[in-house]
This record gives structure tokens, sequence and C-alpha cells, in this order.
């Protein structure tokens, strides 16, 4: 099934928010015009329901319904915009569920991640993708992210997948470049590595890793873009300044925990409301002025303190 992406996963890819209302329901209307704002800043893929995505708090309906809209937008891009779909649990079952309603919903992948709490074994983890990828007819991106999980899924347990062809890529988040390295060095070909530390995406890349499944592309899709293009196309300079530029954006969306400052940021910046289901509160005073700060140093933020009319 390696063949059904097309090609190498590569590029930029936007862990997406969810906009609620104040109300607490999802905010179909603020999704569509993300997702607008997205595509028409160049990102390459688009990565609804996951952790960014707060799936955890999305009942099974909700999650399906926020694909379908996701897709729905992506697939009026002029371009191509890939949409690979959350769909993990610590439960194999409930995700092999969530999977089917990923692909009813039109996700062109899926995004896996480790399953929390339940502390699998390697041998077990093989055996939870291997199950999910059963349950489906789409490609599978791993989602390796011990410090969410609990639990850290080796290199050898990763190649040991990658030579699944519905096995297609992996979202390598275990803050190691070591551990990126390994992977990098024996994968098969075809099978792609992308960074899911927003810090980490231009090392990554310079050792070989396909782009980024990125938090910081919701506030700034277009630097992000051109960072990750800069890295693959081998800009030194370039990529250099835009880590530089994003960095300390970068920094404060993890000042509390994702996507606690990113959705207080997306809030500032009036592209949709902040609200956040329980048990995450909304970004605690004492870093609101870290958080604006990085948006002024990257450009979405003037020195007026209002956001600037179409910077991405």
């Amino acid at each position: 099934m390696r063949q059904a992406t097309a090609s190498r996963l590569s590029g930029t890819f936007t862990a997406l928010i969810t906009p609620f209302t104040d109300a607490g329901e999802v905010d179909e209307f603020a999704l569509r015009r993300l997702v607008r704002r997205q595509i028409e800043a160049g990102i390459q893929g688009l990565v609804p329901c996951g952790t960014t995505g707060e799936a955890v708090t999305l009942d099974p309906e909700e999650h399906e319904r926020v694909v379908a809209v996701v897709a729905e937008e992506a697939r009026r891009s002029p371009r191509p915009v890939r949409v690979i779909a959350g769909c993990g649990s610590n439960d194999t079952r409930k995700a092999q569920k969530l999977a089917k309603r990923c692909g009813k919903a039109g996700a062109d992948a899926l995004l896996v991640v480790t399953p929390y709490y339940n502390k699998p074994t390697q041998k077990g983890l093989i055996e939870h993708f291997r199950a999910v990828a059963d349950a489906g007819e789409l490609s599978i991106v791993l989602y390796n992210v011990p410090g969410r999980t609990g639990v850290n899924m080796l290199p050898e347990t990763v190649l040991a997948l990658a030579e699944d062809p519905r096995i297609v890529a992996v979202k390598e988040a275990s803050l190691s470049l070591d551990q990126a390295c390994e992977i990098l060095r024996s994968r098969p070909a075809g099978f792609a590595v992308l960074s899911g530390e927003d810090s980490l995406a231009l090392p990554m890349i310079a050792c070989g890793a396909d782009g980024l499944i990125a938090v910081v592309s919701n506030e700034a899709p277009r630097s992000t873009s051109e960072l990750v293009a800069a890295g693959l196309s081998g800009d030194r300079d370039r990529a250099a300044a835009l880590q530089a530029k994003l960095f300390p954006l970068m920094r404060a969306n993890f000042r509390e925990s994702n996507p606690i400052p990113v959705k207080w940021a997306m809030q500032r910046l009036g592209v949709c409301g902040g609200a956040l289901r329980l048990p995450l509160v909304p970004l605690s005073a004492s870093h609101h002025a870290a958080v604006e700060e990085a948006l002024r140093i990257v450009g979405l933020l003037g020195a007026d303190g209002k956001p600037v009319e179409g910077a991405l």
C-alpha cells in the first residue's frame, strides 16, 4: 500500500488545533477558516485530530466530522493537500474503529500514536499498529511521542514496521536525534521520517528527514513551510534565518501543555476562539507576554499589538 501515498511524504504538515465555540461545541466555521489559511500559506498537508487537536476529548461522531470538514476543504485546494487523520487510542479496537471512520470521512492516511497509559512492550506495539492497518484501507504514519504516552518506540521496532508497505512514515518526537538517525540510516525506500518536534525539524532534515508535522504552523504556516522547504533544498542560510525567527514561538508554544499556548495565540491573532476542553484550561496570565513577544518576532503581531493583516 506504500504506493497509495503517491510519493514519499515530504514537507510541512500542520497538526491542526480543533476550534471550539464558547459553548464547547466544535466550531466548523472557524475550522474551515483555519484550513483555508493553511492552504493559502502553502502547507503540504493537514493533520486533524492529533494531540494538538485535543482528539482524546472528541467523541467518535465529532472526530469523524472534524476529519470530514478538513478533507472537504483540502479537496477544494487548487493543488494537492494531504489529510493525515489522527486515529490513535490506547485501546486497539477503538483505534480500529476510528481508522474506519477517518477513511469514511475522506482522509488520505492515518496518524496512529503509540498506546498511552498501558505501556505495551515493543512486540505489543508491533501487533497494535498491524491490527490498525488491518482494519482500514489507508496508509499508516506511526507517531512516537514518549513524553506524552509513557512508552518509547525503539528504532528497531519502527524499522520492523517499516517493512510493512501499509506503514509509510513515522512522526518521530522522542527528542533524540540519535534515535532519528538510527531510523534514517536503515529505513526502506519510500518510508518517510518526519520530525514531531518543531525546533528539531532542521537538525533532523540535515540528517536526512523528510519534513515536519508542526504545531507552530498553526500560527505561522508560511514561515514554517518556507523553513522546511529551505532545509530540504539545502539552502542552509535561509533555513537558519527562518529557524532563528521562529524559534521563540516554537518554545512559547510549549510553556504549558500543548495546545494551551497555541490556542491562546490563535485567539490573540483573531483566527479562532481559544476555548479548550477540560482537563485543559486557558494559558496562565504569566505566559501571555512571552507568547505575544514571540508572535511579534515572527511578524504576526505589530508594534501596536494588533494582528498584522495578511501575515502568515
